[in-house]
């Protein structure tokens, strides 16, 4: 499974999404809760995906067991160890179609974010 986090395409693997003893020990969490966790990670560094993917992908893992039909997720902070409420937060669903050609131009290394942005997010139009 693709998921996109901010700009960058993630490959979930459907083993790693829910094992047994992970879909337990989180099955009382909400997704308020993670995208909290979300935000605390990006306050942390606004720049997780790009400098800690693993990271990344666990938080994808969790927002995909909290909302299954959320592939894309947003989080926006001001600046490296900002309060955690100035950062937001943001989810979609994408089609397959919009995923595969957002994973395909990362693969040839022409996803940006100006591009996920225009694709997605539509934060920087005029």
């Amino acid at each position: 499974m693709l998921f996109l986090m901010n700009d960058v395409v993630l490959s979930l693997d459907a083993v790693d999404l829910a094992p047994p003893v992970t879909a337990r020990r989180f099955a009382k969490l909400d997704l308020a809760f993670v995208s909290r966790l979300g935000a605390e990670l990006f306050a942390e560094e606004p720049l997780l995906p790009h400098i800690t993917p693993e990271r990344s992908l666990r938080l994808a893992a969790l927002i995909v067991a909290k909302a299954p039909e959320i592939n894309a997720a947003l989080f926006v902070a001001p600046a490296r160890g900002c309060p955690v409420e100035q950062v937001q937060s943001r989810y979609a669903q994408l089609s397959f179609e919009v995923m595969g050609a957002l994973f395909q131009r990362q693969q040839y290394g022409s996803l940006t974010t100006l591009e996920a942005d225009r694709q997605v997010w539509r934060r920087l139009a005029a």
